[in-house]
Formats: C-alpha cells, structure tokens, sequence
C-alpha cells in the first residue's frame, strides 16, 4: 500500500507541477484541480506531505524507462562506454562556468543554455541542475527551477543549495509550507547559511499570513489595484448597464440581501465587480463566500453569479489579473551564487 500511494503522490506531485506552471486556460485549469481533490481523496494523501516523494519525478522515471525501452529495441547494452569520457566530463566543467559567467551578467536565457548542453554531456552533476534552477527563478520559470532542484536532490541528497533553492522556488509560487520545509531542510545541511535562516523566517511568517487570512482579500486580489486599475473599472461600469446588475444592486441598497449603510450605488457596483474578480481569477462557479454573512458575504454572492459574464466580456483582463497573481513573487533575502 505504501508504494500504491507514494505512486499516487507521484502522479498528484506531477499534475501540480504542471497545473503550477501556468498557460493552461481556466477549463483545463478547474479539471486539473479537481482531478488532484479526486486522488487525494481516494488515496488519503496529501501533496504536502513529503515524505511519500520519490527521488526521481514521474516525468524523469518516464523518460528513464523510454530510453531504457529504445535502448532494448536497439539492441543496446549498458557499458562503460554510457559513462562520460574524461573529455566531456572537461567540456562539462568548461559549460558550467560559462553559464555562471552569463548569470553574472544577468543573462540568465544563455546560462540556462550553458547549464543543459552541460546537463546532456554529464546528466548525474547535481551542481549543474541546480544552476540551471537558478537561472529558471531568474527568468520566472519557478515550475522549471522546482523539477531541476527534484532532479540534483535526488543525485545528492544532502545538497543543501538545492534544497534552499528549491525553497525559493516553492516560495515564489506561493506554496509556503512547502518552502518551509525544504529550507529547513537546507538549514539542517548548512546551519550557519544566513540567508536561508532569513528566507525561512520570511517564508513562514508569509505561511502565518496565509493560514490567517486564507482569503487574501477576496480571492487573493488585491482590490485597492482593482480598483484603481481604468480596465476594470470600465468593466464595472459596463456591468453596472446590465440589468440583472442593476436589478442585485436595488436589493442590495433596499436592504433584500444585505445592508450596505450609506455606500452609493457606484461604490457598491465597484465592490459587487472587485468580488466578481476576485471569482473569476480564482477560477469562476468555485466555493461559496463562507458562514460570514453581512456585507462581504453578499458581495461574494453576487461575484460569483456574475463571474462568467465578467470572463466573457474581457477575457484578456481576467488572465492578466490571473498573471498578475501568480507572476508576484514573495520577498526573500535573495539568492547565493551559482
């Protein structure tokens, strides 16, 4: 039973990754989140918890066991031959420093370049791996620096610049109980590094945030920028001339869902739109507003019956809003040198 779900956490650690990854359309996005609900339902795990993971992720034990497929189809054996000849191991080296040499300059493309032609001549280097995640943090390919800071985790497992980086990685996309745990897992390795002490100390206070205030506002929008933002506001102005909107408002202000004190009605219509965001960023027709009741919990209500309207009339500020979000990186201490 325990290689049965350490395979499922496998699979639900995959789709993650992938749903973390960004460029997938709200649909695809929604199916992959309930398909992962569904196997740690089924399963009873949890992708938090870390100690099901494997060394290896489900994409390089596919691709491992695809070339270990061709090779057999080949006719091809292992052999010392497989193993990287003095030369390359050189060449390698020489790769690597160039790469460093571009993260210096802050040309961080060339250097995930330099990292992987590196990477294809010795593919069991931890160090390499774990540069090229940091030049992918660097570029904001946080998904990309998680699978490489796995893959030089599971040839050394007591690199401790991988586990701080894979903190910084898991950090910037929010995931901060995770980040935690890896950067004390650096800090384990390397006790005296300072600035893991500090990132884990940020990552655990932005972790309390979380735990706090789960909501982050309504969604995890920040409505101050809503509403100061001309797009959305022209959105709920637009919403405001339809007259089921208008039709919610008038209950509103009468009293028929909820109390809204001396707000005008434009005011109301900016807040009805902030929580109509907050919905659709999120994922539009999920969740409910939460036992609150009053105000907010109205709002909430009325964000979310006129969520898919809202996502219909201007998709393209929906996904910047949804950019936006998943694109703000915490604060941290920085990072060490490749």
């Amino acid at each position: 039973m325990a290689d049965t779900k350490r395979l499922a956490f496998s699979i639900i650690q995959f789709l993650h990754d992938h749903l973390s990854s960004g460029g997938l359309s709200s649909d695809a996005q929604e199916s992959l989140e309930v398909a992962i609900q569904c196997l740690e339902t089924a399963f009873g795990i949890s992708v938090e918890d870390q100690s099901l993971a494997v060394s290896q992720s489900l994409p390089e034990v596919f691709a491992s066991a695809t070339k270990q497929q061709t090779g057999a189809t080949q006719g091809k054996t292992s052999s010392s031959s497989d193993s990287p000849s003095e030369e390359q191991l050189a060449e390698a080296e020489h790769l690597k420093t160039d790469g460093n040499n571009q993260m210096k300059v802050e040309n961080f493309s060339a250097a995930v370049e330099f990292y992987s032609k590196a990477i294809q001549l010795n593919p069991q280097n931890a160090v390499y791996y774990c540069n090229r995640a940091a030049a992918y943090s660097k570029l904001g390919n946080y998904a990309g620096a998680v699978q490489d800071c796995e893959r030089a985790i599971g040839i050394d497992p007591n690199y401790s610049k991988a586990y701080g980086r894979m903190g910084l990685a898991l950090a910037s996309l929010n995931k901060y109980s995770e980040a935690v745990s890896y950067y004390k897992k650096a800090l384990e390795l390397d006790p005296d590094n300072d600035t893991y002490k500090v990132n884990l100390q940020i990552a655990e206070q932005k972790m309390k945030e979380t735990e706090s205030n789960p909501a982050g506002g309504l969604g995890g929008v920040d409505l101050a920028g809503l509403l100061s933002n001309p797009g959305f506001m022209n959105m709920a102005s637009n919403l405001m001339n339809n007259p089921q909107v208008q039709q919610l408002m008038s209950g509103m202000m009468s009293g028929a869902y909820s109390p809204m004190g001396s707000a005008t009605l434009p005011g109301a219509a900016a807040a009805t739109a902030a929580a109509t965001a907050a919905t659709a960023t999120a994922g539009a027709g999920g969740g409910g507003g939460g036992g609150g009741g009053g105000d907010l919990s109205s709002l909430i209500q009325a964000g979310q019956q006129f969520a898919q309207q809202m996502q219909q009339q201007n998709p393209e500020l929906i996904e910047q809003l949804r950019s936006q979000m998943r694109s703000r990186p915490p604060s941290s201490a920085g990072n060490d040198e490749p």
